[in-house]
């Protein structure tokens, strides 16, 4: 065998040649994701700012309520508040709002004076009545049929344990393990007019769970069936998968025909066609026909099939918020037979039960599944330090379509909150389109909150509580409600409010000259007329960290609230990802002031957001950063080549509301509430980039 010898000229090309060759091919072929790789974010897109504030009035505080003794001993916190859950209006044309408490009570509320009594304790008819250890445990719906005024009739699902394990039988076939049922109860009203309830109520059906969450939860008639039609007075039924121990599908009952878990159902109550004999089974369900199957099953592949509505305008279609496991939260187009995949699926992404931290890329024969994949939906943007198994903090409850005559702004969207956090969303149901490859999904919007002051508000500040439990209601008119099971308080929508749309005083202010500014470094700026130009990148100084070299706009007086335009480009070549230019506003000091931070990276904490400087290292204050330890990032990139672009700045000192808009955009980039300073001047700069600003114009209110 010869051998090979290489002098050290030869062996340093050959290395140089073959890292040569390696790096092309990387650059070129980046290697693909493969079926089995995990998803770290999911949904990249987070909803964006819409501009638009909801405007909430206080109507009604719904009395404390107690669970079962039981319960109490296991959850002595129950006692503290009721868990009301849901508001609607009683069809009847009467003006009563009913409102149930999971801990038993029945409650109808005048809609003028919004006062409050007991119509119905649930609690009270069943002795084995189970309240507790589970998020929607207890009296959990009612429903009244469209004809209430005149035949009396309403349907309730309440759970029960104990004794009735072992003394009641369920009609579809039970989990194993068997802890809980959830049972629907047909009552009848003596008087439908009456203000407490008299009259009978009879067990329609019973089904029984392993877990204490994800039972029965909405039930409910379609409004949009009219008298004689197919589906009037056919009551939908959401029933989750049981939810035990959170184990991933719960044996795969979602996608199992033959159980009622993970669907959702339909039944016609005025029948007697069921196996049970109390209630029939439409001939136009999807599986009514068919042996084997649960005959009553209208959509399968669910795990927590929260809150459901029907648009009363548009298609008329019924639409479906869905609590994912970990990380997707979704809104659903439901038609017969329609299967969501879960637990198969998750959202648009393929669930592996025995990952516990992340989703998977769906396979390249997706289609021959048939899943029916989100309109719209977001992810939980894991904060960080929480494990993948821990509570992230997010779980949607969908309202409805608004389709009302009294809040214009609203016309045409999806009502969507979020049940843990408060956040308010939506989407335009023109965009909520059906996708098969589940891919396109409608943006979501954010939306404020303001009290009738005009001061901007969180449902987490009204709740008094981090966990706001939040849901949407509405009235026979469409106009929504907002409660908060975290301390059982109603908010009645009554208005819509543009976010930062403060009022400033004829205080205008334009750059014109070099003189008009006090830079940090003179020697590096360059002032043309109505440009100003950074021309040299600024160096770090001492104290806290804050932009490195700006420009202080000193003609004018101080303002208050106050409205910037301005041109601005970043001259820094675009093959530095990190390049930016700041606008400051609230100008009070070299280390007090706040700072809009426009820049290529979104990625990285101190970039492309909102700013604080209170003699400390500027603290980031924007609504958007999201502060995931894995995928960070907070709005859009706001600048991303070279060109020039118009950038719009509100500042109201009373509320703190803070705004930037980007290029004519009716809606915001980035937006902030803080009141850390009240007045101060206006500026611009960079931290370690160069650029220019042109056509400056300052609008406010003079301060003092």
């Amino acid at each position: 065998m010869t051998e090979i010898r290489w002098s050290p000229p030869k062996l340093v090309a050959l290395v140089t040649a073959l890292f040569t060759a390696l790096a092309a091919v990387l650059l070129a072929a980046p290697p693909q994701a493969r079926a089995d790789d995990p998803i770290i974010d999911p949904i990249p897109e987070d909803p964006v700012p819409s501009g638009i504030g909801l405007v909430l009035k206080e109507v009604a505080q719904l009395p404390e309520s107690t669970p079962t003794p039981a319960d109490m001993v296991t959850d002595p916190r129950l006692v503290r508040h009721n868990r009301i859950n849901y508001v609607g209006e009683v069809p009847d044309s009467s003006g009563r709002l009913y409102v149930p408490d999971l801990n038993g009570n029945l409650y109808f509320l005048d809609k003028k004076t919004y006062r409050y009594h007991v119509y119905l304790d649930v609690k009270a008819q069943f002795p084995d009545f189970f309240s507790a250890q589970g998020l929607g445990q207890g009296f959990g719906f009612v429903a009244f049929h469209p004809d209430f005024k005149r035949n009396g009739k309403f349907y309730t699902v309440h759970v029960e344990s104990g004794n009735a394990l072992t003394t009641k039988k369920p009609d579809l076939t039970p989990q194993p393990n068997t802890a809980y049922h959830g049972i629907i109860t047909e009552w009848t009203a003596d008087d439908p007019s009456a203000q407490t309830f008299s009259g009978t109520h009879r067990e329609l059906l019973r089904i029984g769970f392993s877990g204490r969450i994800h039972g029965i939860q909405q039930i409910d008639f379609n409004p949009n069936a009219r008298p004689g039609s197919a589906d009037y007075g056919k009551l939908y039924l959401a029933v989750g998968d049981g939810g035990n121990g959170n184990v991933g599908d719960n044996g795969g009952d979602p996608q199992n025909l033959a159980v009622p878990q993970g669907k959702i159902l339909r039944i016609d109550p005025a029948g007697n066609n069921s196996d049970n004999g109390k209630y029939g089974i439409p001939a136009d369900n999807p599986y009514a026909g068919r042996d084997g199957v649960v005959k009553e099953i209208y959509a399968i592949g669910m795990r927590d099939p929260h809150r459901f509505s029907w648009d009363t305008g548009g298609q008329k279609r019924m639409f479906l918020g869905h609590i994912g496991e970990h990380a997707i939260e979704a809104v659903y187009d439901v038609r017969p037979g329609d299967n969501f995949g879960w637990s198969e699926r998750e959202g648009a992404f393929r669930f592996d039960k025995n990952d516990r931290c992340y989703l998977h890329p769906l396979p390249e024969d997706d289609a021959k599944y048939g899943y029916t994949y989100p309109l719209a939906a977001y992810d939980h943007d894991r904060p960080p330090n929480l494990s993948c198994t821990a509570d992230s903090g997010n779980a949607i409850s969908t309202g409805f379509v608004y389709r009302g005559g009294k809040l214009a702004a609203l016309r045409g969207k999806f009502l969507i909150t979020d049940i843990v956090n408060g956040r308010l969303l939506y989407a335009e149901e023109k965009e909520m389109q059906r996708d098969p490859t589940g891919q396109k999904r409608a943006q979501l919007y954010s939306m404020a909150a303001y009290d009738t002051e005009g001061n901007p508000v969180t449902l987490q500040q009204l709740a008094g509580d981090t966990r706001v439990d939040a849901r949407f209601g509405q009235d026979a008119q469409g106009e929504p409600y907002l409660l908060a099971k975290a301390n059982g308080k109603i908010w009645k929508v009554v208005g819509t409010k543009t976010f930062a749309d403060c009022r400033t005083t004829p205080v205008r202010v334009q750059a014109t000259s070099g003189k008009d500014w006090t830079p940090v470094t003179p020697s590096k700026w360059r002032f043309n007329g109505r440009e100003a130009v950074l021309a040299e990148a600024g160096t770090e100084r001492p104290g806290p960290r804050r932009p490195y070299e700006y420009a202080v706009l000193s003609k004018g007086p101080e303002l208050g609230s106050t409205e910037i335009t301005a041109k601005v480009r970043l001259d820094t070549p675009v093959s530095v990802s990190n390049r930016d230019v700041v606008l400051l506003f609230g100008y009070q000091s070299d280390t007090r002031f706040y700072y809009a931070h426009l820049s290529s990276d979104n990625t990285i904490y101190p970039h492309n957001g909102i700013f604080v400087v209170d003699d400390a290292d500027r603290a980031r204050i924007d609504q958007q950063w999201n502060g995931n330890r894995l995928v960070p990032h907070g709005a859009p990139p706001a600048v991303t080549d070279e060109a020039w672009h118009d950038v719009r700045i509100k500042h109201c000192a009373d509320t703190g509301e803070i705004a930037v808009y980007m290029d004519g955009s009716k809606r915001p980039l980035m937006t902030a509430v803080d009141t850390t300073f009240r007045s101060g001047r206006v500026g611009f700069g960079s931290f370690d980039n160069v650029g220019s600003l042109r056509n400056l114009t300052v609008t406010g209110t003079r301060a003092g």
